[in-house]
């Protein structure tokens, strides 16, 4: 701006007005210099309008010097004042008048109220006394006169509460109606604001016509609505004074009626418009309504935010509104222009006491007000600000939410999420052995990764993502799309220092998972087996349905307890389990052998149609020769539909079985590639192929109808039968009857033609399953129909005679299921056995069970460990006497799971006590087992195994006698099964062979449990492992010495992608436990003696794990140089076993001999192997009913009639075997003078 007289205003020739003084000119802003008027008079290229307009504003100014001295911008269309007078103030009185005017209501309201309540009290308490005088009239039964007047007021009264019940809801959100109204008078809100804000570009006071004006128009829709909204809050008030005086009421005072004012006038004022932005403070309760923020740390970042751009915002309006005007008093003369966002600026570098001095206030209000400012703004921001940063600094990293890829699985892991558990779960779960994994991996945990996990997680990044919450909060269930997700799995801390705390922390996620969302598929791994039983009570656990519980427990001693009827068993199993990548050696030496096996894992497959009628030792040979496939076991569907499990899982069911339609084999194999073959086999195109890699999906239709279908459809429609009451077609016939119907056409033929048929074409097809080469005995394979045990019952629907024979409804001798042998509890006094005691019975064969534990120690459930031993698939005598040393508080504490067990015995004592261990003839056992139950609560993760590391190597340094010799000279012993060449025992279908005489403890066969993987460096002083090699590279987990929990963790990945991989290995490892079982445990904790029927004796009829020599006995042929595949087929012909791997003598490939007496395991060998005499072969072999007619002997030292009352004595097994007829008279005789001790145990 610039004055006329104080420099020339406007031009150098300024003339007379120039000079004159008082007229001025008023630059309002800098882009709107063509609509100023000027006072000068030389101004020729004016118009004529502009030039009256301009004289009559110079003649004003001469006689108003002090008032009229400013004009504003005017625009040609509207007719404004013409004298230039601004009408601020006429604004500025409407909002004044309304806010005093409407407070002077309120109080001489409030006033006339209370004097009329004062003045009335007098005669409000005559009415009272009038209406208890009234009152005791209606008493006497007098009538009450109704008062008229007294009935109006209350009707009145009515009709004011509801209509303010009614706007109160609407204001409150407590209805839809309401909440939209809440977010729509905000909505308007920020809209008027950012209409202030467009029109703060402009003049602070202009001429504008309502009717061309949009944004007036706008403006004024907003505020009518504004209005109606005021009323509603007005009428719901309880409180109109305080209503009066809130921070909206004011907003709305100061900003509704100046627009109705410059409706009026055509004028337009910013004023106080600004004050819109204080809304802004109710931000965080809008976002509440709609449901956004939801936690508290979010709510109160959007309400500091909110109150300080609020602030901030108001504050800028005002300084903008005095600055653009100037002061009063001063005339206005001392404004300056300043946009909105520079007044902005000017706030924030004020609040944060920078003041760079760019931009300053010039008017004596602006100053004043930024004095106060100051004190307010800067408490503000050196509070607020670092409250906002720490709150946006603590968000989560991780807490988003999971966005679902269509077409795309996941799955939420949560639980024990550290590095090693991932890692090990990730190893597995993402191996390139799998078929392409299409699964994404969502992590839940509470705690943020470390740098270490985090840097995993970016390794994985396209297919992990990790997100930070619990899954006991529904909110980061619904995060991480639980309802959505194919499974949920959770993982243990294994060694955590109170394992039933962290069960019952995984049973309540289960619980909180199952409660958000009853039908998601949960895999969850628990430390205890006794914790198993709460999983039961969740009404939405589900087995059947896809929900598992591994439990550690159960599944830990369960490999140790394989491995101690088969040594190495636990390692070939867990290898099994494993997705192991494959290793190639080139050198000869037992590890090339070893990790050729530990490449194999179990996979599921349905089997061909091509399959379908023949037994499954026929498909099981064909498998293997053919397809290059070992197939174990098969899913079998029972036929009735009323049984609770339908369908089971049969381990080598023997030739019995028919395979049928769409029946699933479980596979060992290399990768799932190569388990396809089973499904694409096709005889009529893969017949002829000799490479099992060319066998792929052929072309051929596969007929709708199996030719056994067909062929038994006519013979019964000949015989007038139904198909289930029809016999005339044998099951022999059914195996092969789809491959004769290939070759012949099938045509209406009589019964007997059908059966005399495919009967002989079934004698005359001869075997072509082998490859072609030269018979090594130069006679041809024994057929199927010569081994005696072909032609057993079917088990599943008849028992065998033996077990009718032995059902006595007088003695319970198995548990309820059939399962189990099973002895009346008894008292653990009478199982505990001195050192005395024990040196005095002569144990042997069996098993020695040290354990570290106290009364304080955890409870490991020894139960399972002893269940396997106890399976009813073994004939009583066959079963191996159970001695546990360690301290009897502990063994106290377990006791009540062992009481039902028979043959147990207690040791008091410690088992790195060298006398309690040569008390039970530790160098005569068949297995010692070395456990610990103490807690892991050590720093030091290589002294978390000591007392199990300590113990076995007290074992291996201990120096025996030829212990075979003394029991030899003893006339009342009797030499202990496998050193007696004529003993049955001895047999390479039943045992293995045992060391001629164990003399030091190195021989003796031990399997030692680990905590930590890295310990197991500790066990074998001998071997080269290095510290860092995994655990299954090591020589003690090869050899089937160590085992460690940590294997298990690839359960989880194996669980999920096919859950009958559980099912098999639980069947294998626990001897038969099932999910009914488990139920009866869980209602007693203790097996439940049950008498013998038909169908419970037909649950032994299932095969179990044992150890063929090749030393002598039928294959002694095949052990010196001969084929694994030989052997497997004619063990498989011969026995119905079912060879898979082979236990071999560490050293057996070197030309020298050596005393080395490890072995290592060689899980599922090619046909082409070649075998050595001493390899033990593993195998699945099938009940033997005539076994159980065997008695059982006990040996005794020459001390034992002496204690013939106490708990002592191991049985031996003497099960008969295929040349049972041949034993020698000697041993005959031999049994004849030994004697039977009923045994308490």
């Amino acid at each position: 701006m610039a004055n006329g007289g104080g420099g020339g205003g406007g031009s150098s020739s300024g003339g007379g007005g120039g000079g004159g003084g008082g007229g001025s000119s008023l630059r309002m802003s800098s882009n709107i210099h063509a609509n100023h008027l000027s006072l000068d008079a030389s101004s020729s290229s004016s118009s004529s309008s502009s030039s009256s307009s301009s004289s009559s504003s110079s003649s004003s100014s001469v006689h108003e010097p002090k008032m009229d001295a400013l004009i504003i911008p005017v625009t040609m269309e509207v007719p404004c004042d013409s004298r230039g007078q601004r009408m601020w103030w006429a604004f500025l009185a409407s909002s004044m008048v309304t806010f005093f005017g409407g407070l002077f209501i309120i109080l001489l309201w409030r006033t006339l109220k209370y004097l009329w309540t004062v003045c009335c009290h007098c005669g409000g308490k005559t009415k009272e006394a009038q209406k208890i005088n009234n009152g005791a009239s209606q008493a006497d039964g007098t009538l009450k006169p109704v008062d008229e007047k007294e009935e109006v007021v209350a009707a009145e009264v009515g009709w004011m509460t509801s209509v303010k019940d009614w706007a109160g809801v609407m204001i409150s959100a407590q209805t839809l109606t309401g909440r939209v109204l809440v977010v729509l008078v905000f909505a308007l809100s920020i809209g008027a604001l950012v209409i202030y804000f467009i029109d703060s570009s402009n003049p602070i006071e202009s001429c504008q016509n309502f009717y061309k004006d949009f944004t007036l128009q706008i403006d004024m829709a907003f505020n009518v609505f504004f209005l109606l909204y005021f009323g509603l809050r007005f009428i719901a008030a309880n409180d109109k004074l305080w209503f009066w005086l809130e921070v909206n009421s004011v907003v709305d005072f100061f900003t509704v009626p100046p627009v109705f004012v410059s409706v009026y006038l055509n004028r337009s004022w910013l004023g106080l418009r600004f004050l819109r932005a204080l809304r802004l403070i109710q931000f965080s309760e809008i976002l509440q309504f709609l449901n956004i923020l939801k936690t508290s740390n979010s709510i109160k970042l959007v309400n500091l935010l909110s109150i300080f751009i609020s602030t901030w915002l108001t504050a800028a309006g005002f300084i903008h509104l005095v600055e653009n005007s100037g002061d009063p008093w001063e005339n206005f003369q001392n404004n300056q222009a300043l946009t909105y966002w520079e007044c902005v600026y000017l706030l924030m570098v004020t609040m944060s006491t920078v003041g760079y001095g760019d931009v300053y206030a010039k008017t004596t209000l602006g100053r004043l007000f930024m004095v106060f400012f100051i004190l307010g703004g800067l408490a503000m921001f050196a509070s607020y600000v670092p409250e906002i940063i720490e709150l946006i600094g603590n968000r989560k990293k991780y807490g988003g939410s999971y966005s679902a890829v269509s077409g795309r699985k996941h799955i939420v892991v949560c639980g024990h999420i550290t590095l090693e558990s991932v890692s090990n779960f990730l190893k597995d779960f993402l191996h390139k052995d799998r078929d392409d994994v299409n699964v994404e991996i969502v992590f839940l945990h509470n705690i943020s990764p470390n740098l270490e996990l985090e840097a995993l997680f970016k390794r994985h990044f396209t297919q992990v993502e990790f997100y930070q919450g619990s899954v006991l909060n529904p909110h980061d269930l619904a995060r991480v799309k639980i309802e959505s997700a194919d499974a949920c799995l959770i993982l243990a801390n294994k060694y955590c220092a109170d394992p039933d705390a962290e069960d019952a922390s995984n049973i309540m996620r289960v619980i909180s998972i199952k409660n958000y969302h009853p039908k998601i598929r949960i895999i969850t791994q628990m430390l205890q087996y006794h914790n198993k039983a709460h999983l039961l009570n969740i009404p939405s656990w589900n087995w059947k349905e896809g929900d598992d519980a591994i439990c550690l427990a159960e599944l830990k001693l369960g490999f140790i307890a394989q491995s101690c009827l088969a040594q190495g068993l636990s390692t070939m199993l867990a290898n099994l389990f494993s997705m192991r990548s494959f290793i190639k050696i080139e050198e000869d030496t037992w590890q090339k052998y070893y990790l050729e096996g530990v490449s194999n894992e179990m996979y599921t497959e349905y089997l061909s149609s091509a399959f379908v009628g023949l037994s499954f030792p026929t498909v099981c040979e064909l498998c293997f020769v053919k397809l290059k496939l070992l197939m174990i076991a098969i899913e079998y569907k029972s036929a009735n539909r009323e049984s609770r499990s339908r369908k089971r899982i049969l381990i080598n069911p023997g030739n019995h079985l028919k395979i049928q339609e769409g029946t699933l084999g479980f596979f060992i194999a290399s990768d799932a590639k190569e388990v396809k073959r089973a499904f694409f086999y096709c005889k009529a195109c893969h017949d002829d192929i000799t490479d099992p890699k060319r066998i792929k999906k052929c072309g051929c239709k596969r007929p709708k109808m199996s030719i056994y279908k067909r062929m038994r459809r006519a013979c019964c429609s000949d015989c007038g039968r139904s198909e289930r009451d029809c016999s005339c077609m044998s099951g022999r016939v059914r195996g092969n009857v789809d491959t004769l119907g290939r070759a012949f056409p099938l045509s209406p033929v009589s019964v007997n033609d059908c059966a005399t048929s495919f009967r002989a074409f079934e004698d005359e097809q001869p075997s072509t399953l082998s490859p072609k080469k030269k018979q090594r005995n130069g006679g041809m394979r024994n057929s199927p129909s010569s081994s005696p045990k072909l032609m057993r019952h079917d088990p599943l629907l008849i028992p065998g005679n033996d077990q009718i024979d032995n059902m006595d409804s007088n003695v319970k001798k198995y548990d309820s299921t059939g399962m189990f042998h099973w002895c009346a509890p008894k008292e653990i006094e009478k199982v505990i056995l001195t050192r005395s005691e024990a040196a005095m019975t002569v144990l042997s064969g069996h098993v020695v069970v040290c354990i570290f534990g106290d009364v304080s120690s955890a409870l490991i459930g020894l139960r399972n460990l002893v269940m396997p031993l106890r399976a009813s698939n073994f004939h009583y005598h066959e079963l191996k006497h159970i001695v546990f040393v360690g301290s009897i508080e502990y063994l106290k504490r377990e006791w009540e799971t062992l009481h039902n067990f028979p043959k147990v015995s207690i040791l008091p004592g410690t088992p790195l006590s060298r006398a309690d261990l040569r008390a039970v003839n530790i160098n005569l056992c068949d297995m010692c087992v070395i456990l610990s139950a103490n807690q892991n609560n050590i720093d030091d993760t290589s002294l978390q195994d000591k007392e199990c590391i300590l113990a076995s190597l007290n074992i291996k340094s201990m120096q025996f006698d030829d212990s075979i010799g003394v029991l030899q000279a003893n006339s009342q012993g009797f030499t202990p099964p496998g050193m007696d060449r004529s003993s049955p025992d001895n047999s390479p279908v039943h045992g293995m062979l045992r060391q001629p005489s164990i003399t030091t403890g190195v021989n003796i066969p031990i399997i030692t449990e680990l905590v930590n993987d890295t310990n197991v460096q500790f066990l074998d002083q001998d071997d080269d492992d290095d510290p860092d090699t995994e655990l299954y590279l090591t020589q003690p987990f090869a050899c089937g010495t160590a085992f460690a929990v940590s294997v298990l963790d690839s359960l989880m990945s194996a669980t999920y992608f096919n859950d009958n991989i559980l099912t098999l290995i639980r069947t294998l490892v626990t001897g038969g436990a099932t999910p009914e079982l488990e139920a009866l445990i869980a209602e007693e904790n203790a097996l439940r003696g049950g008498y013998s029927t038909p169908q419970t004796l037909a649950n032994r009829d299932r095969c179990r794990v044992a150890q063929l020599a090749l030393l002598d006995g039928p294959f002694a042929d095949l052990g010196d140089g001969g084929c694994y595949g030989d052997l497997f087929c004619k063990a498989l012909k011969t026995y119905n076993m079912l060879c898979f791997g082979i236990y071999r003598l560490r050293d057996a490939h070197l030309s020298t001999p050596s005393q080395c007496t490890k072995r290592y395991v060689i899980t599922n060998p090619p046909y082409e192997f070649e075998l050595v005499p001493t390899d033990l072969i593993f195998c699945l072999m099938q009940f033997d009913h005539n076994a159980g007619q065997s008695r059982a002997s006990l040996s005794h030292s020459s001390h034992s009639s002496q204690s013939s009352s106490k708990k002592s004595s191991s049985v031996h097994s003497i099960p008969s075997t295929a040349n049972r007829q041949n034993r020698p008279k000697s041993r005959e005789s031999r049994d004849k003078q030994k004697y039977v001790q009923e045994e308490r145990l």
